[in-house]
């Protein structure tokens, strides 16, 4: 089991900071998943950050606006954690 998510921060590069709880950071980069027809509604930079965050203890995009775990888009919480650390970019 993965530690938790604390914090994602997503970038204009259509990149997310992913924040453990054990201190590890990722950077996710969303562009290989743009030309998928689900991932399609975040390709606008503005509805990307503005809809990211935190459901279903992983990185997700609430595109239903409504806080709906079921109608969100997210990305496996081991899969993020697998990813090589990085060290922090945002001041």
């Amino acid at each position: 089991m993965c530690p938790k998510i604390v914090q994602v921060v997503p970038t204009e590069e259509h990149t997310v900071y992913v924040y453990f709880e054990d201190g590890k950071i990722v950077c996710y980069d969303v562009i290989p998943l743009l030309d998928k027809e689900a991932f399609a509604v975040l390709r606008e930079v503005e509805y990307f950050i503005k809809t990211c965050t935190i459901m279903n203890g992983t990185l997700a995009w609430d595109v239903a606006g409504n806080r709906d775990n079921t109608a969100c888009i997210d990305i496996d919480p081991e899969t993020l954690y697998e990813l090589d650390a990085v060290k922090e970019k945002i001041a």
